[in-house]
């Protein structure tokens, strides 16, 4: 297969430079004009759309994210260059960065995009399954003929039209299935595009980590280590059967990913299964007034999520972490699925007191769950509140001053606490 320039998008007789735009962003592959599973994920997407609407950011070490006692969403690549992680305690991130300018989200603006990204993904194929507002799996097959050009081309020319129109950068992963486009979209970043072909795969996988794996995290990894695996070759010595008995419904899923082989099928109708939030604490409390605040604030981002998905809940979930790491879940079924960040603060706040905890706490969660369309949600109203519905209208006239006029246009007062 010849190289193709991914800024110009002439298909090379030779690499590594191109000779018609003497570009370096050359991608070469024996397999590049075969493979149709894509992995697109957007670069440090959160703050690149900061850095987009306020160019003074532009050189700058940006970190998205609440105050001092709060966590990372993103940061920038400078930041990361200082060791600046995603869910990061803040007064961490701080250490590691001072000089780093921390903005508070605009999940409204995000989501925007998003939309926006995701029109652009539609127009070359209907198989585009979202996982978050910045990454989606494509599934390009069958779709050569009507656009007269590959897959990569149209990643290509797909990531040149995002930055053109939109000012957001991405990584590109190509593979023959989802779990190994997701793995290449993350050799490279940022404005990577990777490739695994088929007759590579064992190869690649063989000497790799066991937490490469989507969803091998810290517990999993502890299990699979302590019984004698480190590497993906590891997993390889042992049979389906004894994985199996070993660690369940996982072990039958490792013993396929070690091979490569993923049989899922990218869907567009993919569900949402639940939408959460949580912060870990700079210090641990017991105050009932501070909890309560972060209850407050955390409903209010799963609400502002569940409004740009579209979506709603019937099932509130409020979870604590003591400070000796012991777990606190609660949950209450709704009469009926809200997107509202008053009914679901009010259905947290109602879990936390009824609780019964004193704390010391180091980490709240509040999630919505058995995840509806949002035009099954909030239609009747609380019943047995009278004002249910008129903070409700409120609620909504406040989404639309504060997307007019920016996330601090209005603010409850118990956001303060």
């Amino acid at each position: 297969m010849p190289p193709l320039c991914r800024d110009c998008l002439t298909q090379l007789d030779a690499g590594p430079r191109c000779p018609r735009c003497l570009s370096p962003r050359v991608v070469s592959h024996p397999e590049l004009f075969s493979l149709t599973i894509a992995h697109v994920d957007c670069d440090a997407f959160y703050a690149a759309v900061e850095k987009r609407d306020n160019p003074e950011l532009r050189d700058k070490p940006v970190i998205v994210g609440g105050g001092r006692r709060g966590v990372v969403s993103t940061a920038c690549y400078i930041a990361r260059l200082k060791g600046v992680r995603s869910a990061m305690p803040m007064f961490q991130a701080l250490r590691l960065c001072p000089e780093a300018v921390v903005v508070k989200g605009r999940m409204e603006v995000y989501a925007a995009v998003s939309r926006r990204i995701r029109e652009m993904m539609e127009e070359l194929t209907p198989a585009v399954e979202p996982l978050s507002l910045d990454e989606a799996f494509l599934d390009l097959s069958g779709t050569e003929r009507l656009h007269g050009a590959p897959p990569a081309v149209m990643l290509a020319r797909l990531v040149q039209r995002m930055e053109r129109e939109l000012g957001i950068s991405a990584s590109i992963g190509l593979s023959h299935n989802k779990f190994l486009a997701k793995v290449a979209s993350d050799l490279d970043k940022p404005r990577g595009f990777s490739v695994i072909g088929q007759a590579e795969t064992d190869a690649f996988l063989r000497d790799k980590p066991v937490s490469l794996i989507w969803g091998v995290g810290a517990a999993t990894r502890a299990a699979l280590e302590a019984a004698g695996i480190h590497r993906i070759a590891d997993l390889r010595r042992w049979e389906r059967g004894d994985l199996a008995r070993r660690f369940g419904a996982m072990g039958e899923r490792l013993w396929n990913l070690a091979r490569g082989q993923d049989s899922r099928r990218v869907s567009a109708d993919a569900p949402v299964k639940s939408i959460s939030n949580e912060i870990t604490l700079m210090e641990d409390t017991a105050d009932p007034e501070l909890i309560e605040g972060h209850i407050w604030r955390l409903a209010e981002k799963v609400a502002d999520r569940a409004k740009a998905k579209g979506r709603a809940g019937r099932v509130v979930t409020l979870k604590l972490k003591r400070a000796d790491h012991r777990l606190l879940t609660r949950r209450q079924t709704l009469d009926e699925p809200t997107q509202l960040a008053d009914r679901i603060w009010r259905a947290a706040q109602g879990l936390y007191r009824r609780a019964g905890e004193a704390g010391p706490f180091r980490l709240v969660g509040v999630g919505l769950s058995a995840i509806v369309s949002a035009e099954e949600a909030d239609l009747s109203g609380d019943l047995l509140d009278p004002g249910a519905r008129r903070r409700a209208e409120a609620e909504r006239a406040a989404d639309r001053i504060r997307a007019r006029f920016g996330p601090e246009a209005i603010l409850k007062g118990r956001s303060l606490r």
